[in-house]
């Protein structure tokens, strides 16, 4: 019968995550260890569960904060049920719809974009006269993408911000 808790190498490799991105996530409390006498962590093998909840979140385009806050529904100790996962992959639903129709966008609009050859919508004359697009975006960027993928994207766990 396989053991219940495992060590870092163990769920880094099982995970597919750093042991870097294992410490960040304990220290940000999306996973817990325990420590042995001489200090090496163990997992409980419910982390595995937890890691790929991270990892899909994470993939439908979830923040950190966001993900604690799902995670924080769990009952702690335990592996996620069924019925857990029903109840808040429910809520993702919603946010892929949204990604889904950005992406649509970006899809449908590239070509017109790309497909002129100017490759500069601040002078582009069809696309984007007199730079009226700046008024969409003061900042600068990427003014006609959908506002879910002009958003900047979070630093990767581990990363000196």
């Amino acid at each position: 019968m396989p053991s219940e808790v495992l060590t870092v190498s163990e769920i880094a490799h099982r995970s597919g995550f750093a042991a870097s991105a294992l410490r960040y996530y304990e220290r940000e409390g999306l996973i817990e260890a325990s420590r042995t006498s001489g200090g090496q962590r163990r997992y409980q093998r419910s982390v595995l569960r937890r890691l790929a909840f991270i990892r899909a979140a994470r993939n439908v385009g979830l923040s950190l904060q966001e993900v604690r806050v799902e995670l924080a529904q769990l009952p702690a100790g335990r592996t996620p049920t069924k019925a857990d996962w029903g109840r808040i992959s429910r809520d993702w639903r919603h946010r892929l719809d949204e990604q889904i129709t950005a992406l649509e966008a970006l899809r449908d609009g590239l070509q017109s974009c790309i497909g002129c050859g100017c490759l500069s919508l601040k002078a582009c004359a069809m696309s984007n006269p007199a730079d009226i697009a700046a008024r969409y975006a003061p900042s600068g960027g990427a003014a006609y993408l959908p506002p879910l993928l002009r958003r900047p994207p979070e630093p990767e766990p581990g990363a000196t911000p």
